[in-house]
């Protein structure tokens, strides 16, 4: 054991973790955050209702994102503080994501009856008569 210790002597002193050196998130910080998320909440509810080519991966990708930064950003704050400063802005999200989720369930309702419309029209087109009840006399 010795002998590691005088090999290791000479070496450069280890790095610290990062996040020793990242100071704790203020205020400021969390309200951007959450701006962001709201941008981002608004931008998606918007787009899916007007853009037909919207990219839904990304727009997850963002919020995602933001909701990692958020998590990063509150890691070690009281619940009680982070309400105290942040309730407002959470209480406005909290609607937003409300009108978010109403208009992806339409848009998910309004995907399943397009693919219902699908799968019926392809169903009917195969359906040419060849293998009916009826060609087998089983139709009354």
């Amino acid at each position: 054991m010795s002998e590691y210790h005088a090999y290791s002597q000479n070496l450069a002193p280890r790095p610290q973790p990062a996040h020793a050196s990242v100071p704790p998130a203020r205020p400021a910080n969390i309200a951007a955050i959450l701006g962001r998320i709201e941008e981002a909440v608004d931008e998606e509810t918007d787009q899916i209702r007007t853009d037909m080519k919207f990219d839904l991966k990304a727009s997850t990708a963002r919020k995602s994102r933001c909701l990692y930064e958020l998590s990063r950003a509150i890691k070690g704050l009281g619940e009680a503080e982070f309400l105290a400063a942040h309730g407002e802005e959470l209480k406005r999200l909290r609607g937003k994501l409300a009108r978010n989720e109403a208009t992806l369930k339409a848009h998910l309702s309004a995907v399943g009856e397009v693919a219902s419309l699908l799968q019926n029209t392809i169903q009917q087109a195969e359906a040419d008569g060849t293998y009916s009840a009826g060609a087998f006399g089983w139709a009354r």
